[in-house]
This record gives C-alpha cells, structure tokens and sequence, in this order.
C-alpha cells in the first residue's frame, strides 16, 4: 500500500469514528422535539440537533487535522478554503426533515476531498445503525461488508428514485419495465441505495450541494457505479459555486442507458 492509500486510508477511519460520534449525538435529539429554525429564506429547516452534531464533526476533525480545509452545511462558507488542496466536506444531518418527522431516513455525511474529488467518504445512518464507507483505492462497505450496483439488466424491472412528476414523462418503454420508488428524504441515503443495489437509478435536480453528494458520491462509485451530469462528467468539488446541475446515479454498466432517455427529456 503506497503512502498516499495509508493517508487515506487513516482519515477513513478518522471520519467514520467522527460520523459515528455525531450520529450518537443527534440521535439523542431524536423524536425529542429539537428547538428549529428556518434558513434559505424560509425553506429549510435545521435544529439544535444539526448543530450540536455539526459542532462535534468540526472539533474531532478539524482537531486532528488542522491542515485540512472545512465545508459544512450548517458552518458559514469561507472562501478560504479554496486554497486548501484537501478539506473536510461535511453535512451534519442530511435528511433534517425526516429527522424532525421522526422518520429513520436521516443520516451523518462526511466526505474528504483532495483536488475536486473525494478520496475517503462515510455515510452513518444511526437510526438504521448502518455505516456506509469508502476509500479512494479500496471497496464499498455497508457495516463492514462489501457492497455493489445492481446486477439487473435492460429485461427486468428496475427500481428508479425519481419524482412523480418525472417519472410520468419517462418513455412509455422506460415506465412500463420500471417501478418507481416513494421519496427518500436524504440525498446521500439515496445514492447509497444506488450503491447497495437496492435501486438501479436515481435522478437529482439542479442545486445539491457538495455536503449532499460528496462522501455518496466516492460510495457509489467503488460499488461500481457513478454520479455525473446529463453531460456524463463527474462532479468537482471545492469549487467557489458549491451546488451542481442535474445529476444521474446508476451502475456504470447502464449509466448511458439512463443519460441518453434524461438527454431525450431535456432536449423535447
């Protein structure tokens, strides 16, 4: 194992640690009715337990590795981090919304980006005790177990995440081989699902964020899959625009499939 993989490989386990910390600390928040307040001009909410979680992530990680850059979701931006070549991408709770439902669908997402792309991720879902990891040169696992895309082909009846709305205008040979599945309030959940095999596809809509897809983003594609633009480009990150346009998550093997009928939409 060269040094680099030892890096990574040693940050892994530092942020898996950190995610499992900040996991334990918003499940104490947990269907407690957590204080909430509103952000992007009233659309999104966040509570006590996003910040408490957020403040654990930021003092064992930045502690251990204060030569590292910080993005967070619930930590004001600062454009310094741009000239950190590796950073800390990080969302204390993605899914606050079901959290504050008191749905299990929520999880703990930490990423470590080095030039534009992620090279240790982790995804801790405490309320389904699942621990999803990946390293730049190793596998995907789900509570320690290798994990991979699904294997399904053109012929069976595929399991896409997408919008109602999206799916009623899929081509009528798309819809009538697929079955779509209910929303999944975490962006990063969703792409693991992806990755884990339980969906074929998933489609994201302009405006997530690097602490959205990051860490999920690094998942995915050691399971065998990738996350790209209808352009078929991977996402970069640490960029000074820190959202993305629309998206695709799919096996590598039917990644074009999916991108050529999303192409046909856009285009029509």
């Amino acid at each position: 194992m060269s040094d680099t993989d030892n890096r990574w490989q040693s940050d892994l386990a530092l942020i898996a640690d950190a995610a499992k910390q900040a996991g334990a600390v918003a499940l104490g928040f947990f269907n407690k009715s957590p204080e909430v307040w509103w952000k992007n001009e009233e659309r999104s909410p966040v509570s006590a337990a996003d910040f408490a979680a957020n403040e654990t992530l930021e003092t064992i990680l930045r502690g251990a590795r204060p030569d590292y850059g910080w993005l967070s979701e619930e930590t004001d931006d600062d454009a310094g981090r741009l000239q950190y070549e590796t950073l800390f991408i990080v969302d204390p709770i993605d899914g606050t919304r079901a959290f504050l439902a008191g749905k299990d669908l929520w999880c703990v997402s930490v990423g470590i980006v080095h030039r534009g792309r992620p090279v240790a991720g982790v995804l801790y879902a405490p309320a389904l005790d699942e621990l999803y990891e990946a390293v730049e040169a190793g596998p995907a696992l789900k509570n320690g177990k290798p994990i991979a895309v699904s294997m399904r082909g053109e012929g069976d009846i595929s399991q896409l995440a997408v919008s109602e709305e999206l799916f009623k205008i899929l081509p009528a040979a798309v819809r009538e081989r697929s079955e779509r599945v209910k929303h999944i309030p975490s962006l990063a959940y969703r792409i693991a699902m992806v990755a884990d095999g339980r969906l074929d596809a998933t489609f994201v809509g302009r405006n997530a964020h690097d602490w959205d897809i990051a860490a999920a983003d690094l998942i995915l594609d050691r399971a065998g899959g990738r996350l790209v633009d209808l352009l078929g480009r991977e996402a970069t990150y640490n960029r000074e625009k820190i959202s993305h346009d629309a998206l695709c998550a799919a096996p590598t093997t039917r990644l074009q499939e999916y991108l050529d009928f999303l192409t046909q939409l856009r285009d029509g």
